[in-house]
């Protein structure tokens, strides 16, 4: 683990170096003042990797910020739902009952979750737990919202399941944004990532077919928090709210859909509270 927070914490550089990460606070000024209920079409977070019981980490505490935060986001500005991306637990399956009963229920609105690699899940766990599988769609009017799987039970890492891809993305084709949440990325941007991002091509070009899908959204990585591309299509990152690696900050992305489709994206390092890699999409 130590390799790999040292290359990425070092990795980031090169790929800005590489134009893949533009300029992320171009728009960091925007939507400072406190917006209401029906500023926005949609308006929602997104957290991931708390990696509940990873040894000497202080989870417990990982969860209970982040059940505040999401509280005082609502309160404040209003939350539609929450996403949590992935690794909610850490290699124990058995204690994600106990991660959505003691916390996750506990947020503010409804929320929506996938597994991450540390999660040991397939579909049959995930729906035992949440009543759902490991890889689903969720319509929200002219948005639709499209969630699969990028890991086995083992916690090694697959490409989403393509059939499903293809019929849910079929589905929301006339829609007129389509986000696509992902834990593990399905690219790899440099060489050195084959061991920490999946390669898959064909899924990459599936999502280059619909031009309805405004983002990707991915955990995993807790070094990322900003946005890279593949052709035009922007992947972003959320940081992390868990575990014992990343970012100096732990924090969560907020998504915001204006009235005429305008999306607004920026990261929220939620221990200071100032706005991070703020994007127009």
């Amino acid at each position: 683990m130590s390799n790999r927070r040292n290359f990425l914490k070092t990795g980031i550089v090169g790929v800005a170096g590489l134009n893949l990460l533009p300029a992320v606070n171009a728009f960091a000024g925007e939507a400072t003042t406190k917006p209401s209920a029906d500023k926005f079409k949609l308006r929602f977070a997104i957290a991931s990797d708390g990696h509940y019981a990873q040894p000497d980490t202080d989870s417990d505490q990982f969860y209970t910020d982040l059940v505040k935060w999401m509280n005082k986001e609502h309160a404040d500005n209003h939350l539609d739902f929450i996403i949590v991306n992935g690794d909610l637990v850490h290699n124990r399956p058995d204690l994600l009952k106990k991660v959505k009963e003691t916390y996750l229920d506990k947020f503010p609105v409804p929320y929506y979750t996938i597994p991450g690699n540390h999660d040991f899940a397939d579909a049959a766990v995930w729906k035992s737990v949440f009543g759902y599988e490991d890889k689903y769609s969720v319509d929200k009017g002219d948005i639709g919202l499209v969630f699969a799987n990028t890991a086995d039970t083992k916690g090694g890492y697959v490409c989403p399941d393509y059939n499903f891809l293809k019929s849910a993305l079929d589905a929301y084709k006339d829609k007129q944004i389509v986000f696509v949440i992902l834990h593990i990325p399905p690219h790899q941007w440099t060489p050195e990532e084959k061991t920490i991002f999946v390669d898959c091509p064909e899924i990459i070009e599936l999502l280059h077919s619909y031009p309805n899908i405004k983002a990707t959204f991915h955990g995993h990585d807790h070094t990322l928090d900003g946005i890279r591309y593949t052709g035009k299509l922007p992947h972003l990152w959320d940081s992390h709210f868990g575990g014992n690696w990343g970012t100096d900050y732990k924090g969560y992305r907020i998504v915001e859909v204006s009235a005429n489709n305008e999306i607004n994206t920026y990261q929220v390092n939620a221990s200071q509270n100032p706005k991070l890699n703020s994007n127009k999409l």
